[in-house]
């Protein structure tokens, strides 16, 4: 029953990227959605993948995301993307894995996977760059 949802819900995923906002995060997760991402530190809820990318996208506010390929099994979902954003006035772009378990027509947690090295090479190389990213919190995970 739950493979009936992986069009509907890649389509909606999709959806949020070409415009993300975090009120749009629960067209996609569960109230009780546990997020984990290199270069952050786990989220156990909605609220907090909420607060979490208002951070993010006031650091990178053209931060998108296009689906590439996607495939499920069982409550399974893994989408391929592509993630675009401008960091310290240079437009850069890298491939992620966003592993996801459905619950009926939402996720109930989502697990993504990238090298950061490139995009933190980026970062360290381009001081204009680092206040923003301390500003955002996304620099101090460790912090939250």
């Amino acid at each position: 029953m739950i493979q009936h949802y992986g069009n509907d819900f890649v389509d909606r995923f999709a959806t949020f990227w070409r415009s993300p906002s975090p009120e749009a995060m629960a067209s996609l997760l569960t109230p009780d959605a546990v997020l984990t991402q290199p270069l952050a530190r786990p989220m156990q809820g909605l609220e907090a993948a909420r607060e979490e990318f208002r951070r993010l996208f006031r650091w990178l506010p053209d931060l998108r995301a296009e689906v590439r390929d996607w495939g499920m099994h069982d409550a399974s979902l893994l989408i391929r993307i592509q993630v675009s954003a401008t960091v310290g006035g240079k437009p850069l772009t890298w491939p992620a894995v966003d592993h996801f378990q459905l619950r009926e027509d939402k996720a109930c947690r989502r697990d993504t996977y990238f090298d950061p090295t490139p995009l933190m090479l980026h970062i360290l190389a381009t001081p204009k760059t680092w206040p923003g990213w301390w500003r955002s919190g996304t620099a101090r995970p460790w912090m939250r």
